[in-house]
């Protein structure tokens, strides 16, 4: 008689643990979710080597937005008017072609973007390479080289590529940074 009195505070003993299991595997495929991205365009290293060194603060995985046909000394002559850059900057449909892709992009929910700022913006291969991808509901950070320019307005020019992703205000960091400083100013976006 005993036994079929305490047969039902087991069953929802077992029940309870079961929902316990339940919730702790949810959780951990939430974590696995939780992945970040620093993708980055760089034209003559400046950008490549800050990009490296955020990855690292942020432990992200790295992704490099590399053009198909890649940018060459007179391609980057801004004071050439026909020189390549300054072709498809002043044409702000310009998508030139990107060779790679990042694979499984819905894994991640924070890209940093980076770039080399060009004519006060962004330049327009960023937009090809956020027109790649559906990243709505992605938080998307941009970062920035520059010899001088801020990027102030930048999120709000790449946001016509990207129009349902969250946009966070980024920042130019030159002078190649360190793993702590990156990491304060992750800490910064995150308040």
């Amino acid at each position: 008689m005993k036994t079929i009195r305490l047969l039902p505070i087991f069953l929802m003993l077992a029940m309870t643990l079961s929902a316990c299991n339940n919730t702790k595997k949810s959780s951990e495929m939430t974590n696995e979710k939780n992945k970040t991205l620093v993708a980055y365009f760089s034209a003559t290293g400046t950008t490549e080597q800050v990009a490296k060194t955020l990855a690292e603060a942020a432990q992200a995985d790295l992704f490099k937005i590399e053009p198909e046909k890649p940018y060459t000394a007179a391609d980057l002559n801004w004071n050439n008017d026909k020189s390549r850059s300054s072709v498809e900057m002043k044409d702000k449909s310009s998508r030139p072609a990107i060779a790679n892709r990042v694979e499984n992009i819905d894994q991640y929910d924070v890209i940093y973007i980076g770039f080399p700022v060009w004519w006060y913006t962004a330049p327009t291969i960023i937009n090809t390479f956020l027109e790649q991808y559906n990243l709505e509901g992605k938080t998307l950070i941009p970062f920035a080289t520059s010899g001088g320019s801020k990027i102030t307005n930048v999120h709000n020019e790449l946001a016509v590529s990207a129009p349902n992703a969250t946009w966070k205000q980024g920042s130019v960091l030159n002078g190649n940074p360190s793993v702590d400083e990156l990491r304060s100013w992750i800490n910064e976006l995150q308040k």
